[in-house]
């Protein structure tokens, strides 16, 4: 018989935890188990790449709801007679407006402004997960039936205290805890010493054949630019560091190098980046593409990948970067060598524009560590689908007991 799994994030948007749940879903045995995948947001770049054993399920009430109109909205409260969901969706407006949130208090106050007036799932599984830290957690742990509970941690998890008091009794819902690098787990045992004896490790998982085909196949630049080409993927949130970059593209102009820098993705900075790029006239040198479904044929005719991040739960993006074997300077984030090998397989700069610059100019500008860098990409182990080998076994360890067997114990910390 075949195993029921739900799995639970935010959207579909073209991102690291998004594009790594795709990948998974891609490699899944259909044979062995039977999927549903529950979003917050419906619409995303990525959902045409769900296979289509994938069951999507329906938009929840309070979504539908959360998309009207405040004029329809009020309009539909009144007919059915039911002011809660309006009453929620007020509730968590009025709150939101109050500060500038970061993401994990964005969460908790939407958790705590709607909870009541989300139903809990209707279905019960053998396996629930919450692929993404924040709403994702706070749904499987109260609003879902399963036999075990599994959550993802995809970022370096520093909390403020109160933010940790409250999502403390969530993940006590969970019988792992799942982070996708060794240093996401070192932080989030930090955050959360407690549960230390319920994490594992499995890393965002990248096909390498996979992005290789789909490289070759989709739209790419179409400005017919022929200076050096330089891509940064990431939402345009604070976290990617979006602010080092434009900085070391105004170096990078007042130098005299003949590039663009594109970037893929969108996010709430947006116009304020856009501000950004004006102020300092560099509209024909950082270009913001939006978000692209296949990213793949960016890199792959890119000269030089950069992510400026100021953290990263593994950092999907240059991983792919290194696959199609474009030579990257990136940021020194918590897990950034994790994969990265300085001086090897890129450049690992400290965490400001001026760094930034300076590894971009000296991959531009010496030949010979460019070429030994190209060289040292075409031979390193590429993609890591052994990682689907330790889901498994996650999934399958448990078959409804209350606690494994001292085998399935072993193999769960294998990492």
């Amino acid at each position: 018989m075949k195993k029921n799994l739900l799995f639970v994030i935010d959207s579909l948007e073209c991102a690291g935890a998004e594009k790594s749940l795709v990948t998974l879903l891609s490699m899944l045995d259909y044979h062995k188990y039977q999927v549903d995948l529950m979003l917050f947001g419906h619409g995303g770049a990525l959902e045409e790449l769900v296979p289509i054993e994938v069951n999507i399920l329906p938009p929840l009430e309070y979504t539908k709801f959360s998309k009207l109109t405040a004029k329809d909205a009020l309009i539909d409260s009144i007919r059915n007679l039911n002011v809660d969901l309006l009453a929620a969706r007020m509730k968590y407006s009025l709150a939101i407006r109050r500060n500038r949130y970061s993401n994990p208090q964005k969460a908790k106050i939407f958790w705590q402004s709607t909870a009541k007036v989300i139903k809990v799932h209707p279905k019960t599984y053998d396996v629930a997960i919450a692929y993404a830290q924040g709403i994702p957690t706070f749904y499987v742990a109260e609003k879902v039936k399963a036999k075990k509970k599994f959550a993802w941690v995809n970022v370096s998890y520093r909390l403020q205290e109160e933010d940790i008091i409250f999502q403390n009794y969530f993940y006590e819902q969970f019988e792992r805890i799942v982070a996708v690098s060794e240093s996401a787990k070192e932080v989030f045992t930090e955050t959360f010493p407690d549960f230390s004896e319920k994490m594992s490790v499995i890393y965002d998982i990248n096909h390498p054949r996979l992005i290789s085909d789909m490289a070759k196949i989709g739209e790419s630049y179409d400005d017919q630019f022929t200076g050096i080409r330089i891509l940064t993927i990431g939402r345009l949130a604070n976290q990617k560091g979006y602010d080092f970059a434009i900085e070391a593209c105004k170096m990078l102009v007042e130098k005299g190098i003949h590039f663009r820098w594109y970037a893929l993705g969108k996010g709430p900075l947006e116009q304020e980046l856009r501000k950004k790029i004006n102020l300092y006239s560099l509209e024909d040198h950082f270009i913001l593409l939006g978000v692209k479904p296949n990213p793949y044929p960016y890199i792959q005719d890119a000269d030089i990948y950069v992510q400026t991040s100021r953290f990263e739960g593994f950092g999907l993006a240059i991983a792919e970067a290194r696959i199609l074997n474009k030579p990257v300077v990136t940021t020194r984030f918590d897990a950034v060598y994790n994969q990265m090998i300085n001086e090897k397989n890129g450049l690992v700069v400290d965490m400001e524009s001026k760094a930034v610059y300076e590894g971009i100019l000296r991959l531009i500008e010496d030949t010979r560590l460019r070429n030994n860098i190209r060289k040292y990409l075409r031979s390193e182990k590429k993609g890591n689908i052994e990682e689907i080998d330790k889901f498994y076994r996650l999934i399958d360890s448990y078959r409804g007991s209350d606690v494994p067997n001292e085998k399935e114990k072993y193999l769960i910390h294998v990492d």
